[in-house]
């Protein structure tokens, strides 16, 4: 066995109970503790909505901009975060929070905005830090400073949305940017020091496993410190339901998604944190596929599969990043 493989096995030992690097396991590692998000609607909106870059969204965005589970929008910021953090307290009693500005773009504002908000949830009890969630075409050089001068005082990520490489599926699902804009808005963080978490979608219409897989490919060549994978959901009143209709969306089954998690952790770096490997959509939203309501089932699936395999993060990964010094 490879001397670069040995590692790999010896890393993954430091992973708790999962076969790869868990974004609870990351958290519990940082802080000692519980820490959960407390996911909020800070009121943004989007340049792929408002006409600035396009209009009506990606295709396969919500009314509520993914922000479905965030807190009411009709509600100021201090009232969602106390409701969603009871919410969040009935399943973990003690924890600690990280503020999640989760719906929409949220770093489409001024940055005397931006400070306002931010700020607000920094000074409530028992925060911890936030999450950030926007697109790379919403990171002017003055947010992105704000964003590094945060980064020096609190916990921080920022998680931008790429979904694929792939300019024809960007354009079928009215991404508004294309790949090198992505690569463009990680350099402007990681010349600042700051976390960045990738989104991608598997199952986006017409896009073979291979193509998915080489948007996992490109991500764990990016310096880049975490991800989220994605399941397609396909949401009721989204533009998505006309592509739908015309035949051109196509439902992962579970056994296919579980392979592809699989596969993507395989070729993922040891760590690279892995903030997500599932989701579920509202079920009074959801049009499909079905079987991702049952979550668990999911989450139980990828580990059989990984211990199935005798597999784990970075098994099959070219390269292990630099930063560690094990390459």
């Amino acid at each position: 066995m490879m001397k670069a493989e040995w590692m790999v096995i010896e890393m993954s030992l430091h992973w708790g109970e999962k076969r790869y690097h868990a974004w609870n396991y990351h958290l519990r590692q940082t802080f000692g503790e519980k820490v959960f998000k407390v996911a909020l609607d800070g009121g943004f909106t989007c340049p792929n909505r408002d006409g600035k870059v396009a209009v009506g969204g990606c295709t396969f965005c919500s009314a509520r901009g993914s922000g479905d589970f965030a807190g009411n929008r009709r509600d100021d910021l201090l009232k969602q975060f106390h409701d969603v953090k009871k919410r969040m307290h009935q399943k973990w009693p003690k924890a600690k929070y990280l503020g999640y500005f989760q719906a929409f773009s949220n770093t489409y504002a001024p940055v005397a905005q931006l400070r306002e908000m931010y700020e607000l949830i920094l000074e409530q009890e028992g925060v911890v830090g936030l999450s950030i969630a926007t697109r790379p075409d919403c990171l002017p050089d003055d947010v992105v400073e704000y964003l590094a001068e945060l980064n020096k005082r609190t916990y921080l990520w920022v998680e931008l949305g790429l979904q694929t490489i792939h300019e024809h599926t960007s354009q079928l699902i009215n991404r508004g940017h294309d790949f090198a804009c992505f690569l463009e808005g990680v350099e402007k963080l990681q010349k600042r020091g700051i976390r960045t978490c990738a989104h991608i979608i598997h199952g986006l219409p017409g896009e073979s496993e291979e193509e998915m897989l080489q948007t996992v490919q490109a991500c764990s060549e990016m310096d880049i410190q975490g991800i989220k994978i994605h399941l397609l959901h396909l949401m009721k009143n989204t533009p998505m339901v006309k592509q739908y209709e015309q035949g051109l969306v196509k439902f992962l089954d579970k056994e296919t998604y579980v392979r592809l998690v699989v596969d993507s952790l395989e070729l993922l770096p040891p760590e690279m944190i892995i903030h997500r490997i599932t989701g579920d959509g509202p079920p009074n939203l959801l049009i499909g596929p079905m079987w991702s309501t049952k979550k668990w089932e999911v989450l139980n699936a990828i580990d059989d599969e990984l211990k199935r395999r005798d597999s784990w993060q970075g098994k099959r990964a070219s390269t292990l990043s630099q930063k560690t010094g094990t390459v």
